[in-house]
């Protein structure tokens, strides 16, 4: 019998997701992927289930839905995983003070995810999940996915504009 119990996303099967794309290989397994991401097994075992019912995984479990997933970072992500700017601390940049919208915006505030070897102080941003801090920092196409979605999660409509057509590119969806 299927468990059918609880099948909501949560906030690591986002980043098991973001990290799919970032390896863009379909051939991915599931013991190296959570030891990259700070997760264990079962973990993304069970990720992998909620995004294949969600519709965000290929049946196989091993190929993104991009567009699937570009709707519900665009549309959703905000809605289902708020986040507010809290108490300045050190930390990782995020957002549009990391790359790739770095770049692309000036802004005097700074946001972090709070990081004890983090090297910039700004405004703590809760990252999606625990691990993220450490699992950016050893993968850059990783972390600059992770800045992008946080800016849909707490930027302005400009930035969250930039981070869009952003991951459009990253995704491989045109523009």
């Amino acid at each position: 019998m299927m468990k059918t119990q609880n099948q909501q996303l949560k906030p690591q099967d986002v980043l098991l997701l973001l990290k799919i794309v970032s390896n863009n290989t379909p051939s991915w397994n599931q013991k190296p992927m959570a030891e990259s991401l700070g997760l264990s097994q079962s973990e993304v075992s069970e990720a992998v289930g909620r995004c294949k019912y969600a519709g965000l995984l290929a049946p196989n479990g091993k190929m993104v839905m991009r567009l699937s997933l570009l709707e519900f970072l665009q549309y959703g992500l905000r809605y289902v995983f708020p986040i507010k700017p809290g108490p300045v601390v050190r930390g990782v940049p995020t957002s549009h003070s990391a790359k790739p919208l770095s770049e692309e915006i000036q802004s005097s505030e700074a946001y972090v995810w709070p990081y004890g070897k983090g090297t910039v102080r700004g405004q703590s941003i809760l990252p999606l999940y625990p691990s993220v801090p450490e699992a950016a920092l050893k993968d850059e196409k990783l972390y600059e996915l992770l800045a992008l979605v946080d800016a849909l999660r707490v930027g302005r409509a400009r930035e969250r504009e930039l981070a869009v057509s952003t991951l459009k590119k990253r995704l491989n969806l045109g523009e």
